[in-house]
C-alpha cells in the first residue's frame, strides 16, 4: 500500500458526553481535488488546542457534524495554483474543524487566500503550534492599542501558550512586560527583553502591580485566565487602560460600574473563532519576519508531544486536563 493510499483523518460524528468518552474515529481518505481558487495542503503537523477538544464535547454551538476537527497546521501544498506547489505553509482558522473540515487529517483543502508561507527557520512540528496562540495574542494586543515603548503590559497567566505569545509580541514591540503566575515561578517562554514576574497568588496583587508602575498602572492587562484575575486586572490598569479577556472559569463576576467609567477603563473580549483561515493567514504573514529574525519563537515540540492519529483521543484528554506540553498530531 502506498503512502498516499494510506491517508487517514479523524472524524467526529456526534459530541462526546465527557472527556473519557472522547473517541474520534480514524478513517481512510483519498487525496481531494483542488477546486477553482483552492489548494490542497498535505498536513504534516497539527496542534491539538483546547478549543479542538471542547468542540468535540459539543461546547461550540456553531460546530457542524460530522466533521474533521483541528484548527492549527503546518504542511506543504500538493495541489492548486502552480506558484504554490511545493511551498511549505502554516495557518489556523476559527472555521477550520468547527464549521468545515479541519486539520487533523492528512489533507486539508483551503482557499488560496488562506495560504501563508511558513518561515524557513521554523521546524514543521513547531510551526503547527503557532496559529491559535499567536493569532489570539496578536488580535487582543492590536485591538487594545499596543504601540510599544512607553507602555506597560501585564500578562495574567503568562506561562500559558497565549500568555507566552502575548509576552513575545509585547516585548518585541518594546513595551515593558510584567508576567503574573501563581507561585514563585519564572517566565518560561521566549522574550525580546527581560520580563518581571509577580506571584499571582499573593493577597495584594493589584497593589503590588500598581507599585511596580509607580502608581500609574498598566496600559494593557491581558487576562488569559478570566474570572480569578478579573478584579486585580481592572485595579492595576492606568486611567484609560484596557483589560483583554479570552477565557474564563466563572461566567459572572462582581463589577463596579462607577469605578469603571470614572477611570475611563475598557473591557475587550477576543474570540479567535471569529477569525477565519483567510484572516488568520494575513496575521501570520505579518508575523513572518519576526519568526525569521528570531524575535519571535514557536513552541518547541518534544518526542512525547508528537503523536499519531491513533492516539488522538488520549491527546485530546491530555489537553483538556491542562497539559503544559504542546501536543501535535502528525497525520
Amino acid at each position: 500500500m502506498s503512502d498516499e493510499t494510506a491517508a487517514r483523518a479523524l472524524r467526529l460524528v456526534e459530541k462526546a458526553a465527557d472527556a473519557q468518552a472522547l473517541s474520534p474515529a480514524v478513517v481512510g481518505i483519498e487525496q481531494p481535488e483542488a477546486p477553482e481558487g483552492h489548494a490542497v495542503v498535505r498536513v504534516m503537523a497539527a496542534a491539538v488546542n483546547v478549543s479542538d477538544a471542547k468542540a468535540a464535547l459539543g461546547l461550540m454551538p456553531q460546530a457542524v457534524w460530522p466533521r474533521t476537527p483541528g484548527r492549527d497546521f503546518a504542511g506543504r501544498v500538493i495541489a492548486g495554483p502552480k506558484e504554490w506547489l511545493g511551498v511549505e505553509v502554516w495557518g489556523t482558522g476559527g472555521d477550520l474543524g468547527i464549521t468545515r473540515d479541519g486539520t487533523h487529517s492528512r489533507y486539508l483543502v483551503l482557499p488560496v487566500a488562506a495560504l501563508s508561507r511558513k518561515p524557513q527557520g521554523v521546524r514543521l512540528a513547531a510551526a503547527g503550534t503557532v496559529g491559535v496562540p499567536f493569532v489570539t495574542a496578536h488580535e487582543g494586543l492590536r485591538r487594545a492599542g499596543l504601540s510599544g515603548a512607553g507602555q506597560t503590559v501585564i500578562v495574567f497567566g503568562a506561562n500559558g501558550k497565549v500568555g507566552q505569545a502575548t509576552v513575545q509580541l509585547a516585548t518585541r514591540a518594546g513595551a515593558r512586560v510584567i508576567a503574573v503566575e501563581r507561585g514563585r515561578g519564572r517566565y518560561i517562554g521566549h522574550a525580546s527583553a527581560p520580563v518581571e514576574v509577580v506571584d499571582g497568588a499573593q493577597g495584594r496583587l493589584a497593589q503590588t502591580l500598581m507599585e511596580m508602575s509607580a502608581g500609574h498602572g498598566a496600559h494593557i492587562a491581558y487576562n488569559t485566565v478570566g474570572s480569578p484575575y478579573f478584579q486585580a486586572a481592572l485595579d492595576s490598569l492606568a486611567i484609560g487602560g484596557t483589560q483583554v479577556l479570552i477565557s474564563t472559569i466563572e461566567r459572572s463576576v462582581p463589577f463596579d460600574i462607577l469605578a469603571f467609567y470614572r477611570r475611563n477603563l475598557n473591557l475587550l473580549g477576543v474570540d479567535s473563532l471569529k477569525l477565519d483561515a483567510r484572516q488568520c493567514a494575513r496575521i501570520l504573514d505579518g508575523l513572518h519576519d519576526g519568526f525569521e529574525d528570531g524575535s519571535l519563537a514557536a513552541f518547541e515540540v518534544d518526542e512525547a508531544g508528537l503523536v499519531a492519529l491513533d492516539d488522538a483521543a488520549a491527546a485530546y484528554r491530555r489537553v483538556l486536563a491542562g497539559s503544559p506540553d504542546r501536543i501535535v498530531l502528525a497525520p
